[in-house]
C-alpha cells in the first residue's frame, strides 16, 4: 500500500480544527492486458477480470479494479499507455497481461523484454506492485524463438520485485470446450480458469496489505 498522504492543514484559524492524518485510501487494481483481458468474443462481464471484481466483493475488499487491457495490443502499445494509466489511476498493483501479440507476429523477443522491463519499472516508481502474466505461443516460428518468448517471462518473474504467473491460460489453452472457434481466445467457460490462476498471488497481495 501507499504511504501516509500528506494532510493539508488549509484551514481558517476562526474554526481551531485540525484536519487529522488517515492513511490514503487504497487505490486499487491496474490490469493492462490484450484480448484475454479483455474478453475479445465475450460480453466484458463475462471476462476473468470481472469475475476478479466479483471474487473481490465476495470476499469484503472493495478495491477498484481498473481494466485497461485492448484487444490486439503489444508490449510497445502497453508501454505508451501505462504512464498516463498509472497517473490518472495510482493503482497499488500493477497486472501486465501483454506479450501475446508480440509472439504471434514474431516480433524480437528482447525488444519485447526491453518493453515489459519499461513497464514494470514504470510501475515500480510509481509504488505500485507488480504482477507479470506469462504467456505462451504455438511453436509456428521454430523451437528457438519459443523457448527465447518464453525466457523473456522467466527472466523478468526472478526479479525480486516481481511475481510471476508462468503460463496466464494454465489449463484453459487447448483445451476445446474452454475455447472460442478461433482455438485461441477463452470462451465464457475458460474465464474462470484465467482467474483461478491470478488469484493465487493477488491473493497474497491482499493478505500482505496493512
Amino acid at each position: 500500500m501507499k504511504p501516509w498522504k500528506n494532510c493539508l492543514l488549509a484551514i481558517p484559524l476562526s474554526l481551531m480544527t485540525l484536519l487529522a492524518c488517515a492513511p490514503a485510501a487504497a487505490q486499487g487494481i491496474l490490469i493492462v492486458g490484450d484480448s484475454i483481458s479483455a474478453a475479445f468474443g465475450l460480453e466484458l462481464e463475462r471476462g476473468w477480470v470481472s469475475l476478479l471484481k466479483a471474487r473481490l466483493h465476495e470476499h469484503s475488499y472493495e478495491l477498484p479494479v481498473v481494466n485497461a487491457s485492448v484487444s490486439g495490443d503489444t508490449t510497445a502499445g502497453g508501454l505508451a499507455r501505462l504512464p498516463r494509466l498509472l497517473e490518472v489511476h495510482q493503482p497499488d498493483l500493477v497486472v501486465i497481461e501483454l506479450g501475446g501479440n508480440d509472439g504471434l507476429r514474431g516480433l524480437a523477443p528482447d525488444k519485447m523484454q526491453q518493453n515489459l522491463s519499461a513497464m514494470i519499472d514504470a510501475a515500480l516508481a510509481a509504488d505500485a506492485d507488480v504482477l507479470l502474466m506469462g504467456m505462451r505461443i504455438p511453436p509456428n516460428y521454430g523451437v528457438r524463438y519459443t523457448e527465447a518468448f518464453e525466457q523473456v517471462y522467466r527472466d523478468l518473474g526472478s526479479e525480486p520485485q516481481v511475481t510471476l504467473v508462468p503460463f496466464v491460460l494454465e489449463g484453459v489453452a487447448g483445451v476445446p470446450e474452454l475455447v472460442q472457434a478461433d482455438g485461441i481466445h477463452p470462451n465464457a467457460k475458460g474465464q474462470p480458469g484465467i482467474l483461478e490462476n491470478a488469484w493465487p498471488p493477488i491473493s497474497d497481495w491482499l493478505v500482505k496489505q496493512p
